[in-house]
């Protein structure tokens, strides 16, 4: 009990600190977003701490299936860190983040082609924002979008040389997963399988319709300027992490999937289930 509340603290007090990077590294935040971040950190490591202590999970998927979780949080923490000190580049320029600066901007070149991701999200702002916005914007994207890929790519190696999820031993799929009700609809591997391709799908997808409906919503409402490097940074985190997570995500259900259809296989050989 004292190790899962420690690693439940230990946990929380990480994701408060990825929420608080931005905030901590630029000195132009103001009063206002600071204590918004504050309260931001609080609830999230709230969450997180009450998640891993309780026994049972109530929402955060394959808590006790690791390198899951920690694949998608070491992705969410360089996204925020590299986005960050790229706009202190802008502000207070060092040696470390000019690098980090030039760096991104040559990920953004490679991936900033006709109709990409990247081109989209940079044709929300304005046609008269001015250049070394629309340059920050690019870059910042280049950066968060390489770091998708390379998270996903690390991820599918990871979870393929270790045999996820049967290297771990008993596997608990209904704990592994606390928001899939498995006595509702058809076949559990069916429906595994059709949740899998739904959140592939969507997580390549989202990519190229965000911007898209930020661009129709800026065109009917106001035009998004993302004139505040914390917003920008948030905008850009979440639109390269959650299209990874769906991915993820979509991967590891297709492999449950496919662990339990192994499995009854098994049985049904072994003469442990009906023909």
């Amino acid at each position: 009990m004292v190790s899962r509340y420690a690693g439940a603290l230990l946990r929380a007090l990480l994701v408060a600190w990825v929420v608080s990077i931005p905030s901590l590294t630029l000195s132009i935040v103001s009063d206002d977003s600071i204590q918004i971040v504050a309260l931001v950190s609080f609830f999230a490591a709230a969450i997180t701490f009450f998640e891993y202590a309780a026994v049972y999970p109530g929402l955060i998927e394959f808590r006790d299936a690791p390198p899951y979780n920690r694949v998608r949080f070491i992705a969410l923490f360089a996204m925020v860190t590299l986005l960050s000190v790229t706009a202190l580049a802008q502000v207070e320029p060092s040696t470390l983040s000019q690098f980090v600066y030039v760096l991104g901007a040559m990920m953004a070149r490679s991936v900033d082609i006709p109709y990409s991701p990247v081109r989209l999200l940079v044709l929300i702002l304005p046609e008269d924002a001015p250049a070394a916005r629309i340059e920050a914007l690019r870059t910042a994207a280049g950066i968060a979008y390489m770091t998708a890929l390379i998270a996903l790519g690390y991820f599918v190696v990871t979870i393929r040389a270790l045999g996820w999820p049967k290297a771990q031993g008993s596997f608990n799929v209904w704990v592994n997963l606390p928001t899939f009700e498995p006595t509702a609809g058809a076949d559990v591997v069916e429906r595994l399988r059709r949740d899998a391709w739904f959140n592939i799908s969507l997580g390549f997808l989202l990519p190229f319709l965000v911007p898209v409906v930020i661009k129709a919503v800026s065109v009917a409402v106001s035009p998004v300027t993302l004139d505040n490097p914390l917003t920008m940074i948030w905008v850009v985190t979440a639109w390269a992490f959650l299209p990874a997570s769906l991915f993820m995500r979509g991967i590891a259900v297709g492999r449950i999937a496919q662990m339990i259809e192994d499995k009854r296989r098994e049985a049904g050989a072994a003469g442990l289930l009906p023909a």
